[in-house]
């Protein structure tokens, strides 16, 4: 039993991220590379939130369990602020190396456009994020033990695996928002995207009353993916195209910068 939940709970949480990766990024070692470096710069973020965050616990009382639940909601807001603060400075980054790709390449168009590279830096984001999240449970629920023997939920493998999916799918569709913010100059959705992320971060105070914490984060996790689509530029038009398999250049494994 505690193998199959195992890898249940591993194809949940990351299934969906896996097959993006395989679809449309893993033929392109330049997409491999810029999601690798995503990955670490989301690695840099948290190791900074962490060092500030048991810095702040060793000199507090450690006694006081209000002192320590308030510096636990600081670490979660100092994360996600890091976090974006982050997502902008590898936004900084990708685009003086994409110019510097662009004058290097014999090509007139870019080697990978600003939408691919947003794409491609949130899926790393997401990755990263998702393992740090949900490891440690995966490997708890390997065993020994029974979730729930003593009266607590039993749904705690199962809906940390969905909640860590719907995390992973909305840095995607962040990076996708924040970067088209960032080149468009709308900062009111570049603070949209940092207050979303709050909110879904913070939605984990709510456990285990897991309903009070999936099904708002999914909410959040729709109309991201929505807003993520038509910054994209897409169009219900193109996406019948898409699903129809009519439309090659609208799929990333085959779109080239026009």
């Amino acid at each position: 039993m505690t193998t199959s939940v195992f890898f249940g709970c591993t194809f949940i949480a990351f299934g969906p991220a896996i097959s993006l990766f395989l679809f449309t990024i893993a033929r392109d070692p330049l997409r491999v590379i810029f999601l690798i470096a995503g990955a670490f710069f989301w690695l840099v973020s948290l190791l900074l939130s962490s060092l500030v965050w048991f810095i702040a616990v060793q000199i507090s009382n450690k006694e006081n369990a209000s002192v320590q639940k308030g510096l636990l909601i600081f670490g979660v807001v100092l994360s996600v602020l890091l976090q974006e603060t982050f997502r902008f400075g590898y936004y900084k980054l990708l685009k003086r190396a994409n110019e510097g790709l662009m004058a290097l390449s014999q090509e007139d168009a870019m080697p990978i456009s600003i939408r691919q590279l947003a794409y491609v830096s949130g899926l790393g984001f997401g990755f990263m994020s998702g393992a740090f999240s949900v490891v440690n449970i995966l490997a708890d629920s390997l065993g020994p033990g029974t979730v729930g023997i003593h009266g607590d939920s039993q749904h705690y493998f199962v809906s940390s695996a969905f909640m860590t999916m719907a995390v992973i799918l909305l840095h995607m569709f962040w990076g996708v928002v924040f970067f088209d913010a960032c080149e468009k100059k709308r900062w009111w959705a570049v603070v949209i995207v940092v207050l979303s992320h709050l909110l879904v971060s913070c939605l984990s105070f709510l456990n285990p009353q897991y309903e009070g914490s999936l099904i708002p984060a999914y909410v959040v996790m729709c109309l991201m993916g929505m807003w993520a689509f038509s910054s994209a530029g897409g169009s219900l038009r193109n996406l019948k195209l898409c699903l129809t398999c009519r439309d090659k250049d609208f799929l990333l494994a085959n779109h080239r910068p026009r």
